[in-house]
Order: C-alpha cells, then sequence, then structure tokens
C-alpha cells in the first residue's frame, strides 16, 4: 500500500500536522494498518524533498509543524488515482511460491500442504466476518477492508482447490536427478624403499 500517496490524500483536504496524519491514516484504513509516527515524518521529508510536499517556512520538526500539498503534489495524486495498478507480471505470492517449491521436494506431501493452507485461509475469513459483524454501519472504511479481505482469501481459497484437482489428475512432477559427483581419484602411494639387508658380521 503507498503511504506515500494516502498522505497526499489526506493533505489535499488541508494542512496537517504529523501526528493529525497518522491518526486520520488510521481512522479512513478502518485502523487495520497501524502506521508509526516516525514512519509519517519520513514519510513526509521524502515528499517535502520530491516537491510534492512544503512545510511551515522557519519552524523545526515536531509535532507542532505542518504539511500542505503543493501543485506539483496534486498532480502526483490525481495521477496515482486514476492509475490501474501494474497488472503484467503476476506478483511473488508467498503461498504460490510455497506450493510451485514444494512440487519439486522429494518426499513433500503437496496435498497436505494444500490442506493446511486451505484452512488457515478459511479461518482468516471467519474472523474477518465476525469484525463485520461486529463493526458499526458507519465505520465505512473498516467495512470496506474487510469485503476486499475476505474476497482476497477466498480467491485463494478457490486457487488451492485448483491447484488440487490439478494434482490429481496430472502425474507426478519429474524430480531430476542430481549427478553423482565424480569419484575423486586415488593418489597413488609411492612405493616403500627397499630395506638394505646388514651386512653380515665376520
Amino acid at each position: 500500500m503507498s503511504v506515500r500517496h494516502a498522505l497526499l490524500a489526506l493533505l489535499s483536504e488541508g494542512p496537517k500536522y504529523g501526528l493529525q496524519l497518522r491518526q486520520e491514516f488510521e481512522a479512513r484504513t478502518g485502523e487495520v494498518w497501524p502506521l508509526n509516527v516516525g514512519q509519517v515524518y519520513t514519510t513526509v521529508g521524502r515528499l517535502e524533498r520530491d516537491g510534492l510536499v512544503a512545510s511551515d517556512d522557519g519552524e523545526e520538526p515536531g509535532p507542532q509543524k505542518s504539511f500542505r500539498i503543493t501543485p506539483e503534489g496534486r498532480v502526483e495524486l490525481d495521477a496515482w488515482l486514476t492509475t490501474p495498478p501494474a497488472a503484467d507480471v503476476p506478483p511473488r505470492d508467498e503461498l504460490v511460491i510455497k506450493v510451485l517449491v514444494a512440487l519439486r521436494l522429494p518426499g513433500v506431501d503437496v496435498t497436505s500442504i494444500l490442506q493446511t493452507h486451505r484452512r488457515h485461509l478459511i479461518e482468516a475469513m471467519s474472523r474477518y466476518t465476525r469484525l463485520k459483524e461486529d463493526a458499526a454501519d458507519a465505520d465505512l472504511g473498516l467495512l470496506l477492508v474487510a469485503d476486499a479481505e475476505i474476497l482476497r482469501l477466498e480467491a485463494f481459497v478457490r486457487w488451492l482447490d485448483t491447484a488440487e484437482v490439478r494434482l490429481r489428475h496430472r502425474p507426478p512432477v519429474a524430480i531430476p536427478a542430481i549427478p553423482a559427483a565424480p569419484a575423486t581419484p586415488a593418489t597413488p602411494t609411492a612405493p616403500a624403499a627397499p630395506r638394505r639387508r646388514a651386512r653380515a658380521t665376520r
């Protein structure tokens, strides 16, 4: 998630202090993504460096220093709001990578792994469903976040179901044999020097 652009959106409503930005960010996003005050000041500092945000002149950094969006910042915000996220390359999702890696590991029960993750995802969906039931109707941000998470988790459950069907109807993935390391030739042992016979003493 772009905290950078979310802060620009908050500043587009008018000048705000750092602590105010943190509080409003968490309130607008359903308090699902906690934001550290230090992260706010770091992000706003970078926005100011890039000319997208300006601060009160002559004031030292602190809780009473306010920030405002610049015309360049508004252009950046409008471009972010109207530009669809890049979808040409699949994101590196950890669950997908785990399943792909498990397919090539000898002795791993991939079906069991799919079932384990399916149970975890369904439990998470249940938690978000209870969160929606307990939320007030006016808490629109939290409700929208919960809806998004439930649909995202549901999509992964469906993907796990599809993966299990594919595994059931496909032959096992061939594991390439690892060539054995060539045997190290034995170092020839030098022949023992012949022992000189002692002369007989007359």
